[in-house]
């Protein structure tokens, strides 16, 4: 007897899409009367084909048996999250319920961030400029160790991204992208767009895909007076009456650097006690720093920190600047380090500025045509076009983009 194991894979997807709009319909049995149970039941079944209609894997596993089908296993793992499920249609027939649910689908949420369909861009290193934390209230620190936090912050921040091996870090610490702090970021251009002008600046200065900035909101001790050098203070903090925890909170930014729209943006804070003689002499963020159990909770926070930045990264695509067309050859402003490599294909898109908004956000438009590198090196590659760059338009400071 022949015995074959066939397995198959097919996958069921509506498209990978922000958020959809559908309808599922689902089944159930009314027992002993209870049609709040029937109810509860066949939405359940409506918002699982919900969720197969909007992306789902179906995996079959077949035994055949001298040509005869004798078994069949049918798995289904679902990646669609709900919202706002709601019951649009009900019929009752008999015993059986039907009903129909509407509700939007997005893609599921792991790890607070939204998972992506990974294509080629996820393994190349997008090159990303960390700029200054400006503190919105100095005269909270209180303390010499805290005097240089809107440099160091980002400056530790810049390791652990540099560590992660994840992306090309640039730093830039010392430069502050904003003059009003307590509502940054606001500096927008003359035309009220929605892109910082000095984003945009900086980013093509460095070469940069992505700038990430913030900025230190609160670092204020619970009880200003807990550490004070009277009897009376020390008498309290002896006897534990004083609050000794000192606050922190350090907002987050990152901007795409060629349009300088924010794709991401998150508070962090934290709350511990707060020892003077435990922060160290290295300033905010050193190793001594660490000493103290308020340092130690703030560097969890900038690991946290590290971490939201490059999930936040992860999903968007890969963006190189073409720095000079000749006839059908092409150079781009990245190479190896970048991760890209001989015989890789990359999309042209046209930069295009209208008369009416010269200072406005340039548009990306699909030239239609790929670029197939064929030298690479550290910081730049050179690839040909199908076709020469004058036919289609293709010119200095338009895009090649990996998705």
């Amino acid at each position: 007897m022949k015995r074959i194991v066939v397995f198959g894979f097919i996958w069921l997807c509506s498209g990978w899409v922000d958020a959809a709009v559908l309808e599922g319909v689902g089944h159930a049995n009314i027992r002993e009367n209870n049609l709040d149970q029937a109810r509860a039941e066949a939405r359940q079944s409506a918002m699982r084909d919900l969720a197969l209609q909007y992306q789902a894997q179906v995996s079959t596993r077949d035994t055949l048996e001298n040509g005869q089908l004798t078994h069949s296993e049918t798995e289904l793992s679902s990646m669609a999250q709900l919202r706002n499920a709601t019951i649009v249609d009900e019929y009752q027939r008999g015993n059986l319920l039907r009903v129909v649910v509407r509700a939007e689908l997005s893609d599921v949420i792991d790890g607070g961030h939204a998972s992506c369909k990974a294509g080629a861009a996820s393994g190349l290193r997008k090159r990303v400029a960390v700029t200054g934390f400006p503190v919105v209230m100095p005269s909270q620190g209180g303390d010499p160790g805290l005097d240089d936090a809107g440099e160091q912050l980002p400056q530790a921040l810049l390791a652990r991204l540099q560590e992660q091996g994840k992306l090309q870090v640039l730093g830039a610490t010392s430069l502050r992208l904003f003059s009003n702090l307590p509502d940054a970021p606001t500096m927008q251009s003359s035309m009220a767009s929605n892109h910082l002008t000095n984003v945009v600046q900086l980013a093509r200065e460095l070469g940069a895909q992505f700038v990430v900035s913030g900025v230190i909101r609160d670092m204020g001790l619970a009880d200003p007076d807990a550490w004070g050098s009277s009897v009376f203070n020390r008498m309290q903090r002896g006897l534990g009456f004083t609050d000794k925890t000192r606050r922190f909170e350090a907002e987050v930014m990152v901007f795409d650097g060629f349009s300088g729209s924010p794709v991401f943006r998150k508070r962090f804070s934290t709350v511990a006690d707060w020892d003077p003689k435990g922060s160290g002499t290295g300033g905010f963020a050193s190793a001594g720093f660490e000493k103290s159990e308020w340092g130690r909770a703030v560097s969890g926070v900038i690991d946290d920190m590290a971490a939201a930045v490059n999930g936040a990264l992860s999903c968007q695509p890969f963006m190189v600047r073409i720095t000079r067309v000749d006839d059908d050859r092409v150079t781009l402003a990245s190479g190896a380090t970048a991760g890209l490599r001989p015989g890789d294909q990359l999309n042209i898109y046209r930069s295009q500025r209208y008369f009416d908004s010269l200072d406005g956000t340039p548009e990306l438009a699909d030239a239609g045509v790929l670029v197939t590198l064929d030298n690479v090196h550290p910081d730049f590659s050179t690839g040909r076009l199908g076709t020469t760059g004058g036919q289609v338009n293709v010119q200095k400071d338009d895009m090649a983009i990996i998705w």
